[in-house]
């Protein structure tokens, strides 16, 4: 009953930015945590970032300094600020959604690849 839908992936050149957005839609009422995770190709899936409702963040310490979560409560959607980037940041980028009464929702994952 919850959607929630990617942009903003692509090619970027290495030490170039991107700003991905996830937009949840659906029968929502309160989301608790959101946040994004990122898979490469034979790799497992690893959190990049947690944002709680309040405003408080987790950085994996991969990204720290280069990557900023935040979100927009009013609009039920979630940014990955993505800065100084090079190629093991290449991957799918999964965002997520906790809703308070039960359940986690899942993006359809964004591209994300960097090369010269």
């Amino acid at each position: 009953q919850v959607q929630l839908v990617e942009s903003g992936g692509g090619l970027v050149q290495p030490g170039g930015s991107l700003r991905l957005s996830c937009v949840a839609s659906g029968s929502i009422f309160t989301i608790l945590d959101m946040g994004w995770y990122r898979q490469a190709p034979g790799k497992q899936r690893d959190l990049v970032a947690v944002i709680s409702r309040e405003g408080t963040t987790v950085h994996a310490d991969s990204v720290k300094g280069r990557f900023t979560v935040s979100r927009d409560n009013a609009k039920n959607t979630v940014y990955l600020q993505m800065n100084s980037l090079n190629p093991e940041d290449t991957a799918v980028y999964y965002c997520y959604a906790d809703l308070q009464y039960g359940g986690r929702a899942w993006g359809q994952g964004t591209q994300v690849t960097v090369s010269s």
